[in-house]
């Protein structure tokens, strides 16, 4: 397994909740997988522990493995080696990676020299991988500032240092949400290039739940730093079991004949200064009862493939027959 997060649990002074508890999540090589979620969920503080990114003063419990390393035990050269060769991050902005007085070229050679190549040898890279993001006439792009490239532009210059290193695992931060339509569906094609000529496996963070069905191959439902369900994309959209994600699926719009009105979930995401005492999505919950305030949710495996955490799977519609997990 590529990236293997085992009930990861972190814990920061002065919160009534852990930012994250329990998270379990994996990737394999080749494979897309999507974390989907309201803003405050956990998604990027999920995705930044595969690079030990985490903030000061964290207390952390559980384990971190990428390509079989333990990320959590790596500390000085190790642990830069870690974030330089082996896994690799694209955020949302792509101006936030880039200093706006150097050029792109500045940007790439800087990222290739770190992993060991002189300078020349890093241009002629830097221009081989500018064309390989599909840039136009890499050779003037590697001479340009970043005010004089579009936003798709940009974002493909920083998938280009992402992959300086060609590294097996790629984390990709709501990449594409500030992207027109057209931009974003060709970054999408490329990523899903790379991800078939380098076996790269990727995990995909996006509030689109409709992108993660076009793009995912399974899909993990974040809430309040907990996973509530994961399951294969086409399972969790054609018959989701949590009813924090029939939620967000109840608000997301849709095109074409099966238009519908858009239902959103009441209430409001929980802070770090709201804790619990039972499910976290209990105030917010339709199918709420009474005990829900009190029980804690484990996960309880589906039917087919995955897991949801909620106390009453088993008598919600289509829910199978699963055993109720009462305590």
């Amino acid at each position: 397994m590529l990236l293997d997060i085992e009930n990861l649990t972190l814990e920061l002074p002065g919160t009534a909740r852990p930012v994250l508890n329990g998270v379990s999540l994996r990737v394999a090589g080749g494979e897309v997988v999507g974390l989907v979620g309201e803003s405050g969920s956990g998604k990027s503080t999920t995705a930044r522990a595969a690079l030990r990114t985490l903030p000061d003063r964290t207390v952390v419990s559980g384990s971190v493995r990428v390509d079989g390393t333990d990320v959590l035990a790596l500390t000085g050269d190790a642990l830069r080696r870690h974030r330089a060769r082996t896994v690799a991050m694209v955020h949302q902005d792509p101006r936030s990676a880039l200093n706006p007085v150097r050029r792109i070229g500045d940007f790439l050679v800087e990222r290739l020299t770190g992993t060991g190549l002189d300078k020349k040898a890093a241009r002629t890279r830097a221009v081989e991988l500018l064309d390989t993001v599909g840039l136009s006439d890499p050779e003037r792009r590697f001479r340009q500032h970043p005010h004089e490239l579009s936003g798709g532009m940009l974002q493909r210059v920083v998938i280009a240092g992402a992959l300086a290193a060609e590294p097996r695992l790629l984390l990709a931060d709501e990449a594409t949400s500030a992207l027109d339509v057209t931009t974003q569906a060709e970054i999408l094609a490329l990523l899903r290039t790379l991800r078939a000529d380098r076996s790269l496996g990727l995990l995909f963070i996006t509030h689109d739940l409709q992108l993660a069905a076009a793009y995912c191959d399974r899909v993990y439902v974040m809430y309040a730093g907990r996973v509530v369900e994961e399951q294969p994309v086409g399972s969790l959209f054609d018959r989701p079991r949590h009813p924090y994600t029939k939620g967000l699926l109840a608000c997301s719009p849709t095109l074409g004949e099966g238009q519908r009105k858009i239902l959103p979930i009441p209430g409001r995401p929980p802070s770090l200064a709201d804790a619990f005492g039972g499910c976290e999505f209990a105030d917010r919950c339709p199918d709420a009862e009474p005990e829900c305030s009190t029980w804690r949710p484990e996960p309880v495996p589906l039917d087919g493939e995955g897991a949801a955490t909620c106390r009453r799977l088993p008598v919600l519609p289509g829910a199978g027959t699963e055993r109720r997990n009462d305590r």
